[in-house]
């Protein structure tokens, strides 16, 4: 084959595909291609199949690859662009946005809250404590408005429910349609925040 392969580390470069990461795995079962962003291409090998035997299947599934690291290529690009817009927050400006915005909202409906926070957070889009002290991501003010607001929704709602209970989800439901699916967007995207 005219693949290069680099010994100890199982790292081949497969033409028209590029670098591939060839692992070993006990819990494999069978050869189980993946694309992982900002990694590139990874093959667990079960114990019983050759790395010779793993990269025919590789070449066999070259299409696939091909089609799949496209839109991973897209998507790493769109986490790219996120990131730099992430940098250029104002906090200031976004903690005016925000606070002016759950202050409005919470008023509008008859919520109350103890105290707002406008932090720079990884993991989570706001958070409300039990003492009904909401925290809200500063990079909601990239968000679309209508995103934005479930996100602040979400966190008023808990301050009447602190748990996501049918309850609390019907309540949700009263302010921002199906909050659910609105969920589901942010957790697709929530990732490109990091």
């Amino acid at each position: 084959m005219s693949s290069k392969q680099a010994s100890a580390a199982n790292i081949i470069d497969v033409p028209g595909i590029g670098r591939v990461v060839c692992e070993r795995s006990l819990r494999a079962r069978r050869v189980v291609i993946s694309i992982r962003l900002f990694k590139g291409v990874r093959v667990a090998v079960p114990a019983r199949v050759s790395f010779e035997e793993a990269l025919e299947f590789v070449h066999r599934k070259k299409a696939w690859i091909l089609k799949h690291l496209a839109t991973t290529k897209q998507r790493e690009n769109e986490i790219r662009e996120t990131r730099a817009l992430c940098a250029s927050i104002d906090p200031i400006f976004a903690r005016e946005i925000l606070t002016g915005r759950i202050r409005y909202l919470a008023d509008k409906h008859g919520f109350s809250f103890n105290k707002v926070s406008i932090r720079s957070q990884k993991t989570r889009w706001g958070s409300c404590s039990r003492k009904n002290n909401i925290s809200l991501n500063v990079k909601l003010v990239l968000l679309p408005d209508d995103l934005r607001d479930y996100v602040i929704f979400h966190e008023l709602v808990h301050t009447k429910v602190h748990d996501h209970s049918k309850r609390f989800w019907a309540e949700l439901d009263k302010y921002v349609g199906d909050g659910k699916a609105k969920s589901k967007i942010l957790k697709q995207n929530g990732l490109s925040l990091s």
